[in-house]
């Protein structure tokens, strides 16, 4: 998993609240295994019309959302299933942090395992968010070192963060890094239990 430390990037503003999983993500699209290749389907019911053309009218086809690297969504996102998936699409699209007042747990949980930042920040500061972003490119730092956001007009708010959690997205840890930092006293219980397994012979 990619480390996170310091983001500079543009930014999406997604303003909608309630935004579930199978939106993230359409469920006719979680038959594949891998863990790449799901940018395309991406808000794929919102970003395409009937005929497959992108839809100008949705928030990410806009010139000002190309490229952009944090989502700013609202309240209560990624309700719905508890499908990995739609962190998967996220992240394979080039989202690296989403910024939203509020998240549903397992999506939360999922965003951590798979080197996404989700941070929040209050109703209050997502909406001067979203002023500061209306029709043009806008650019944040998302510093996870500090846990601050900014932009370089003033605005400046800290976030809070579970210690833990930003251990392992600093350092790039998923489950199985976390699991072979063990590697060593893994390989002598293993030796151990053949030895004893043995003498029981």
């Amino acid at each position: 998993m990619k480390p996170f430390t310091v983001l500079r990037g543009k930014v999406a503003a997604l303003d909608r609240a309630n935004v579930d999983t199978d939106q993230i993500i359409p469920k006719q699209f979680l038959k594949r295994i891998e863990r790449t290749g799901f940018e395309d389907y991406l808000f794929y019911d919102w970003r395409y019309r009937p005929d497959g053309s992108p839809d100008p009218d949705f928030e990410l086809n806009r010139p000002q959302a190309s490229g952009a690297a944090i989502l700013l969504a609202r309240r209560n996102f990624g309700c719905g299933s508890s499908r990995e998936h739609a962190v998967w699409a996220l992240e394979n699209y080039g989202f690296r942090c989403v910024i939203a007042p509020s998240f549903a747990d397992i999506f939360y949980n999922n965003c951590f395992k798979n080197g996404v930042l989700p941070v929040t920040l209050s109703e209050e500061q997502v909406d001067e968010l979203f002023r500061r972003a209306a029709g043009r490119v806008y650019e944040l730092t998302v510093d996870l070192e500090a846990c601050r956001v900014r932009d370089d007009e003033g605005f400046d708010q800290p976030f809070e963060i579970d210690p833990f959690r930003r251990h392992c997205l600093l350092h790039g840890l998923d489950d199985i890094a976390l699991t072979l930092q063990h590697e060593e006293a893994i390989r002598r219980y293993e030796e151990e239990h053949r030895a004893r397994l043995a003498r029981q012979v």
